[in-house]
């Protein structure tokens, strides 16, 4: 294996980035708790109230989890799973029309994507620069 690639770095960079986005979303949906709950119910989520709090200890829990590196096979892959099913519930593009349904459907398969690197990251552990490595 190459000693100089940045493996370690990469890792720290890759959490810190797939996190960055849960970690702003998780806070303005605690900090705009009201405003969470009736998009909630918008969507069709079930029980609004639960699914806001769910999405913010899941977005900003395991959000900040994974920048810290702690527990990151496990919160990545419930973390992936949770975002697939995300993109059915807040991103059902197929009931939209025009651009509306255009940028759902962007929406919808960027949450796959995101998934993917979420299990890539899975796959290859949080790295030396870790809570995990710290545990070890």
């Amino acid at each position: 294996m190459n000693t100089s690639f940045p493996r370690d770095q990469i890792l720290l960079a890759s959490r810190i980035l797939l996190a960055l986005l849960f970690v702003l979303m998780g806070w303005s949906k605690l900090t705009g708790f009201e405003g969470t709950v009736s998009y909630m119910a918008s969507t069709g989520a079930p029980v609004p109230t639960v699914s806001a709090i769910i999405a913010i200890i899941t977005e900003l829990g395991i959000g900040l989890a994974l920048v810290a590196g702690f527990l990151t096979k496990p919160l990545s892959i419930l973390l992936a799973v949770y975002t697939i099913v995300t993109a059915f519930i807040g991103h059902h593009y197929w009931t939209f029309d025009g651009m509306v349904r255009y940028d759902m459907w962007i929406h919808f398969y960027k949450n796959f994507s995101i998934a993917g690197g979420l299990l890539a990251l899975a796959a290859s552990g949080a790295g030396r620069f870790s809570v995990d490595a710290l545990r070890r």
